[in-house]
């Protein structure tokens, strides 16, 4: 089945993805495998400095969207802006898929379905193309 968006919610720890059409969605989590707890937290490093993201985890999040058409990135976080970064500095043909980053706190799959829905119809009725309902 072919699906033409994704949603990727996305912090330090997993990222959950729902790629989905007006028909049906599917979803996967991908989990860092970093022992960093908080990334943005200075505590506890030598230097006091924020711990960079876990590369590897960001590449494996970016591989999952690579068939999608339009990607909207949230998340509560700074996570949601490294992996555009990384998007941008490694794979520029996923970083132009990217519509949006927002801010979401931790909606259940479910919710993030429904937001995801509300985005992409306000940005295709904007462009002319086909609403997503439902």
């Amino acid at each position: 089945m072919s699906f033409n968006h994704s949603v990727i919610w996305i912090d330090h720890q997993e990222a959950h993805v729902i790629y989905f059409n007006p028909s049906a969605s599917e979803s996967e989590v991908i989990k860092t495998r970093s022992t960093h707890k908080n990334v943005h937290h200075k505590s506890g490093s030598v230097s006091g400095a924020r711990a960079e993201p876990d590369q590897h985890y960001l590449h494996e999040v970016i591989q999952a969207v690579m068939e999608s058409k339009e990607i909207l990135i949230v998340g509560p976080g700074s996570a949601k802006l490294d992996l555009m970064k990384h998007a941008a500095k490694h794979d520029h043909v996923i970083a132009d898929k990217v519509v949006g980053i927002e801010t979401v706190d931790h909606p259940t799959d479910g919710q993030l379905l429904a937001y995801a829905k509300k985005y992409f119809a306000r940005v295709d009725a904007l462009k002319g193309d086909t609403v997503i309902t439902g």
